[in-house]
């Protein structure tokens, strides 16, 4: 099992900064990618960026350029660093885990609040 937490959300000014993090535990060597959604309108969670067990990463066009997403090289850390925020980034984050426990599954956090005002 992988258990993920999430801290780091909360009110800023447009073109302001926030980076959340995400806590690993559990079975952190089963995860091949992990990743950062947001709760979004629709019925479904979208994508903002995505990292692989190599390195590569995914980013939502409307992320392009302002957010960057890491890890800490064990895995046990998943940060999304978000510049020059827009009231329209104003969202649940939720963190996100693939890994295999015989079967792929996935793991998601509680979500953390931003909110973009001025």
């Amino acid at each position: 099992q992988v258990q993920l937490v999430e801290s780091g959300g909360g009110l800023v000014q447009p073109g302001g900064s926030l980076r959340l993090s995400c806590a690993a535990s559990g079975s952190i060597n089963s995860i091949y990618g992990m990743g950062w959604y947001r709760r979004a309108p629709g019925p479904q969670r979208e994508l903002v960026a995505a990292i692989t067990d190599g390195g590569s990463t995914t980013y939502a066009d409307s992320a392009k350029g302002r957010f960057t997403i890491s890890r800490d090289n064990d895995k046990k850390t998943l940060y999304l660093q978000m510049n020059n925020l827009k009231p329209e980034d104003t969202d649940v984050y939720y963190c996100n885990a693939e890994y295999i426990s015989l079967v792929a599954k996935s793991a998601w956090g509680q979500g953390t609040q931003v909110t973009v005002s001025s």
